[in-house]
Parts: C-alpha cells; sequence; structure tokens
C-alpha cells in the first residue's frame, strides 16, 4: 500500500511540476540564442491528441498519452533537452510540419535508460529520505540538479564560503578511508 501510494504521490508532483514549466515562461530553462529563425508552431504539432503510451516501464501504465506527454515535457524543460534526445524517429513517418515522428516506444536510445535509472533515483529519494525531514518543502526533481542543463554543472563553492565536512580537502586521504566516510 505504501508503495502505490508513494508512486501516486510522485506521478502527482511530477504532473505538476510539468504544469509549472507549461504554465509559466519564467519557470523554463532560458535557451540559447540562435542566429536561425524559430519556426512557429502549427495548430497541429500540439493539438492533436497524444496516443495511449506504451512500453511504461516506470512510469504507472495506466496513464493517459496527455499525462505521458505532460511528465515528458517537464523532464525535457528541466534538462533542456528535446523529445530526441531519449526518443529515435520512426522511419518513415513525418509529422505534417515535415518533421520525423518519434518511436517513443524504442529503447535504443541510452538516454532514455538514463532517464529511467534518475527517475527511480529520485523516486527513491523522495520516498525515502526526503520524506522523513521533518518540513522538507518540495520534493527532488530532475530540476533540482539538471536546472536545464543535459549534465548538472559541479558545484564549486564559493572562495569565502565556510568549510564544510562535506567539501573536499586537499589535506590527503588517510590509508583506508573513502571520501564518503566521515573524517
Amino acid at each position: 500500500m505504501k508503495t502505490s501510494s508513494l508512486v501516486l504521490s510522485s506521478v502527482a508532483a511530477a504532473l505538476l511540476f510539468a504544469a509549472v514549466f507549461a504554465a509559466n515562461p519564467q519557470a523554463q530553462a532560458p535557451q540559447a540564442a540562435s542566429s536561425q529563425p524559430v519556426a512557429a508552431a502549427t495548430p497541429s504539432d500540439h493539438d492533436s491528441p497524444h496516443p495511449p503510451p506504451t512500453n511504461l516501464k516506470v512510469l504507472p501504465k495506466n496513464l493517459t498519452g496527455e499525462q505521458v506527454h505532460g511528465i515528458m515535457k517537464g523532464w525535457a524543460a528541466a534538462l533542456g533537452v528535446h523529445c530526441d534526445t531519449c526518443h529515435v524517429a520512426d522511419p518513415g513517418k513525418f509529422a505534417p510540419n515535415g518533421r520525423p515522428r518519434l518511436n517513443f516506444a524504442d529503447d535504443s536510445r541510452p538516454e532514455k535508460s538514463t532517464a529511467r535509472l534518475m527517475f527511480k533515483m529520485t523516486e527513491d529519494i523522495n520516498g525515502n529520505y526526503i520524506s522523513m525531514v521533518d518540513n522538507s518543502g518540495a520534493p527532488v526533481t530532475c530540476g533540482t540538479c539538471h536546472r536545464g542543463h543535459l549534465t548538472p554543472e559541479p558545484f564549486t563553492a564559493p572562495p569565502d564560503a565556510p568549510h564544510s565536512l562535506h567539501a573536499p580537502s586537499s589535506a590527503p586521504v588517510p590509508a583506508g578511508a573513502t571520501l564518503s566516510q566521515p573524517r
């Protein structure tokens, strides 16, 4: 019972996250300036119903195509990517705008497996760690670390920041100790 309520709350959080990104232009990752003109979206690009999803492995199988599309838009915005980062083109099938249609069920791109793994990781963090902290606030999402970048940028503490037990030290690590062990 606990697992199913966790999945439902996680899906609800993901849908809320997607809705915030879709409704709030300020929350979306900034787009890089381009000298190429941006093609206007035609109504057929976005108004068509999304087919029922197939090959769902980490999301609940009872989600509609619209719900999965909303979740994916949120993930794409948090990572600063487009659908074709994880999904391959479906040979010979083209959208009305001339772009290739994507085969969403295909698992050949390693990025799709990584996305599934990262989703499971955030579910674990939210369910087993964040939920244990009183008044923990918002759940961890893709955007928590990625902030609009495919690969999270490494954190570098400002030079005037107070020293932390978890910050890398220039002192040599004692024999037998690892960086993950408290010193």
